[in-house]
């Protein structure tokens, strides 16, 4: 009897990690699966409400931060607002390849955005892309607000919720490409 409940353990397990075997995606993903990685980054980035932000320091280090995004436009460029004298526009203005990192909100599953990032200082545009809770961090909003549009050149997307699975040999999530 204890063989049986043995082999009849090994039975369970074993079918109920078959559905999670196998499916994968290739990195680069077709029209079909454009579409779902679509969707899911919108998803995400909606339930996500931060960001970090990824940038090069002047001696080539990485440094992260957290960011307050507004949602994805149709294109998905990104915007942001910072502080105009922030170290993040020196690292910007000296590399303006960025990313941008999304966690689920459930963490099972994130965007990736890489892309070029540009410092927009023009009132029509501040006005836009303006929070009213940013007020306290910006008393003279004028002089030392600025903004960081950032246009994709790429978004990975991992979600095992939504179904979109990385390569089971790279990791490599399915990529969506922008022109």
């Amino acid at each position: 009897m204890p063989t049986s409940k043995k082999f009849i353990s090994v039975l369970f397990v074993v079918f109920l990690f078959i559905p999670f075997c196998g499916y994968s995606q290739p990195a680069e993903a077709n029209d079909t699966t454009q579409n779902k990685v679509i969707l899911a980054a919108r998803e995400i980035i909606q339930a996500a409400h931060t960001c970090a932000l990824i940038t090069l320091d002047e001696e080539g280090n990485t440094r992260v931060r957290t960011m307050d995004p507004f949602l994805p436009e149709e294109n998905f460029t990104i915007w942001l607002g910072t502080n105009a004298n922030s170290r993040k526009v020196k690292q910007i203005k000296k590399h303006p390849e960025v990313s941008l990192y999304y966690l689920d909100s459930d963490a099972s599953g994130y965007v990736v955005i890489q892309g070029t990032s540009e410092l927009i200082n023009d009132k029509k545009g501040k006005k836009k892309w303006w929070k009213k809770e940013w007020e306290a961090f910006y008393p003279n909003k004028a002089e030392t607000f600025l903004l960081i549009k950032i246009t994709p050149k790429w978004i990975e997307v991992s979600s095992n919720t939504r179904g979109i699975y990385s390569d089971p040999h790279t990791w490599q999530p399915p990529r969506v490409v922008f022109e």
